[in-house]
């Protein structure tokens, strides 16, 4: 019975050795303020913190994962930004009366920016499925105007 009770006691005390060790640790601290942000969405935010942790400590895993996704998620908030701008420049060129061979060409290159730009995005198991989706979702559209654009 004893030595059981002195596992319980050890195993106890080793986790609130390794929390206290995290609460107290500036590293962890931002660490976990950057994953905060991350889970908020507030990917710049996450990063600048991620970074920071990274600096205090090169061994924090934590900081250096949650900076490689954060990275990667702000690849994906600026490609669906300039998606939507790129697609509020192309309803503005369609809504012309008269659409010229130069439109057109200017469309077809939006397009292919755009089409070449997803392609470099690289998602993992971690990235918000929702920039994902919009993502995909602005590639698709941008796939049918350079088809219609072609013919």
């Amino acid at each position: 019975m004893n030595t059981k009770v002195a596992i319980v006691l050890f195993s106890l005390s080793t986790l609130l050795f390794m929390a206290l060790y995290f609460y107290f640790n500036p590293s962890y601290q931002k660490s976990l303020q950057a994953k905060y942000y991350y889970e908020i969405g507030d990917y710049n935010e996450a990063y600048l913190n991620a970074v920071e942790a990274f600096e205090i400590d090169s061994y924090n895993r934590m900081a250096a994962t949650i900076m490689a996704q954060s990275k990667t998620s702000l690849k994906y908030t600026k490609y669906i930004g300039e998606a939507k701008e790129y697609m509020r420049q192309i309803d503005e060129i369609v809504s012309k009366e008269d659409i010229q061979q130069s439109d057109k060409a200017k469309i077809r290159l939006i397009c292919k920016i755009m089409k070449s730009a997803y392609i470099k995005l690289a998602p993992s198991v971690v990235t918000d499925k929702e920039l994902v989706k919009n993502a995909a979702y602005y590639n698709a559209g941008f796939e049918q105007l350079l088809e219609k654009v072609d013919r």
